[in-house]
């Protein structure tokens, strides 16, 4: 009887899972517009009130998200404020969406990750997940593990759809 050989457990393809970056915490979307005169206005002295009296402990280690969703024209200076009072509170503070926001905590951590164990390997980026990992998080990777992997795939080992392979 022939013996089965799991030729993938054997081959030098190394697999690379975003969502095992993913980063802990609550993410939170702000939204300031309840801060604003109707809604619609930022008055300076009634805002830097509001923002005095508010509890920002509330946002302990968390990743917050800045918005307005009223169609308000708010000025930098007034995210920039709220920083102020986020900063030593929450984790991360960006403003845009929660989207935006697991892109650029991605952006963070692959800028930061050490490939060089993929110098000339065959890699094959997971592509399914549990976990919200952005698709510019995939980009990303790509655009980094290119200058090192020997070839890049995406998917699973079984069914991978080949993206590059180095000449």
């Amino acid at each position: 009887m022939a013996e089965i050989v799991n030729r993938v457990t054997k081959s030098s393809l190394i697999t690379i899972d975003l969502e095992d970056f993913y980063p802990s915490g609550t993410r939170t979307l702000l939204d300031i517009k309840d801060w604003l005169y109707e809604g619609l206005i930022l008055k300076e002295i009634e805002f830097r009130k509001t923002l005095l009296n508010f509890d920002w402990q509330q946002f302990k280690n968390h990743h917050v998200a800045l918005h307005c969703s009223s169609e308000a024209i708010i000025p930098a200076w007034a995210f920039m404020l709220v920083q102020t009072h986020l900063h030593g509170i929450a984790k991360t503070v960006i403003v845009g969406s929660l989207e935006t926001l697991e892109t650029v905590l991605y952006t963070s951590i692959i800028d930061g990750l050490d490939l060089s164990y993929c110098k000339d390997k065959p890699v094959i980026v997971k592509g399914c997940s549990n976990k919200p990992v952005p698709q510019n998080a995939y980009l990303l990777i790509i655009e980094k593990l290119q200058s090192v992997a020997k070839s890049i795939m995406y998917g699973e080992a079984c069914s991978s759809v080949p993206l590059f392979k180095k000449k």
